[in-house]
């Protein structure tokens, strides 16, 4: 009989674990509830800003679509950049506005000084921004850019990364993201002597603009 290979019984013993599931190693205990404590912020869209905070990242929120293209208007001014990178639809049509170059070409991305996206869902807890394959963007888009500009609506808050996939799913069905990317705060490393360096691995900023669509659409 020809021996099973070490995958094979890596497999067996996952497939084993499935079906005949461990008792709980201590009595009263439900693992079906959360451990993490609620967020101190009597708001979703607060208690998302403060976690973001905390992870470097920048907050703004906008209670309609004017006030939207006032924020990306004062900031690309502030940051003098010139030229963006934005592949999505609706963000290239609010961009024209702005009389800003734009370019959804990945070899001009070098030359672009921030990259505006939309996203999947914003995660309260960690302040983490989701971002999918099935975007209208590479990765290279998001990463390239010294400043990542996201546009995203209260709509899209999910209280934990679980809560994401239901986002997904609920958005997808059977056909999910090939690549699914939590991006919390801007790019960084310790691989140097365990300094943490901001910007070394992807943008050195990163903005968080937040459209309130319970007031804009009411």
């Amino acid at each position: 009989m020809k021996e099973s290979t070490s995958k094979e019984k890596v497999l067996k013993k996952i497939r084993d674990a499935l079906v005949n599931g461990m008792p709980a190693p201590y009595e009263g205990v439900d693992g079906s509830v959360g451990v993490f404590h609620k967020p101190d912020a009597d708001y979703r869209e607060e208690a998302f800003a403060e976690a973001l905070i905390r992870e470097k990242g920048r907050f703004v929120f906008c209670k309609d679509v004017d006030e939207l293209t006032s924020g990306l208007q004062t900031l690309l001014s502030q940051k003098g950049i010139k030229q963006v990178f934005c592949s999505e639809n609706f963000l290239f049509g609010l961009l024209k506005e702005l009389k800003v170059g734009i370019s959804g070409e990945t070899e001009d991305l070098h030359g672009c000084g921030a990259a505006v996206t939309g996203c999947e869902a914003l995660v309260v807890r960690h302040g983490s921004v989701v971002l999918s394959s099935r975007q209208a963007m590479s990765r290279k888009g998001f990463i390239t850019p010294p400043v990542h500009i996201v546009v995203a609506t209260n709509k899209q808050l999910a209280d934990e990364p679980k809560d994401v996939f239901r986002f997904l799913q609920a958005r997808y069905g059977k056909e999910i993201p090939s690549l699914i990317t939590f991006v919390t705060g801007p790019g960084r490393t310790a691989d140097i002597e365990k300094n943490l360096v901001i910007g070394a691995h992807g943008p050195k900023e990163l903005y968080i603009f937040m459209l309130d669509i319970s007031s804009t659409f009411q």
